[in-house]
């Protein structure tokens, strides 16, 4: 039942007069996606958007995403909390990513208030962090908006890169929903933007549909 490719050829089509509220149904779009997905890949997609409720980022909730830990089947199992590896790569490599975002977010604020640097740092990856000068760039900058619109360009431009082979698979839809999330966000605080995220979003999974060599916008 995983009909990938009819919920790409099927995404909304953005009209010029579109405007926050009229035209997109954000719970909708989701809901249509989840229409199209088997059981598995729907526990994927709940997974995902669980981490997109701030509430539910704990150390627990990192350390499954990643792979480190898995809710087990059988609750009284020897081993309650197995390391296996990680379900989906995608799940994995997002949160792994947004998990160095948000340490490096409380460092910085850390080092803003005077605190021991890594204080409240639960959890560090392994592995390079190539995004870090140009986050660091983005952290010091001094108008608000300008850095939440640097900090989703970079989640959006790693979601870009997570999915640069995915072709017609989960991963690609795990994608799509990881920026129409970024989108949902833009609308609340920013009309024209969250318009112009959403043009993007479009036509970046379009152009993928019709095997273009599509170029996101700069």
């Amino acid at each position: 039942m995983n009909n990938y490719t009819y919920i790409i050829a099927s995404l909304p089509i953005l009209s010029q007069d579109w405007k926050a509220g009229q035209g997109l149904d954000f719970d909708g779009t989701r809901a249509f996606i989840r229409s199209q997905c088997g059981t598995s890949d729907r526990r994927l997609m709940d997974e995902l958007l669980r981490g997109f409720d701030d509430s539910a980022l704990d150390e627990a909730f990192y350390r499954e995403a990643l792979g480190e830990r898995r809710r087990p089947a059988d609750p009284f199992a020897a081993d309650p909390n197995p390391v296996q590896p990680p379900r989906n790569a995608f799940i994995r490599d997002y949160f792994t990513f947004d998990l160095r975002v948000r340490n490096e977010k409380v460092r910085y604020l850390n080092r803003a208030l005077g605190r021991p640097q890594d204080e409240d740092i639960f959890l560090e990856p392994e592995g390079e962090f190539p995004e870090l000068p140009r986050l660091q760039e983005v952290l010091a900058g001094k108008d608000i908006l300008e850095r939440e619109r640097g900090l989703d360009d970079l989640m959006w431009q790693k979601v870009l890169e997570l999915n640069r082979f995915s072709g017609f698979g989960m991963d690609t839809v795990l994608g799509f929903l990881a920026r129409l999330h970024i989108i949902e966000r833009w609308v609340r605080l920013d009309e024209q933007t969250g318009r112009e995220l959403f043009r993007r979003l479009v036509g970046e999974v379009r152009g993928t549909f019709k095997g273009v060599d599509y170029q996101p916008e700069q």
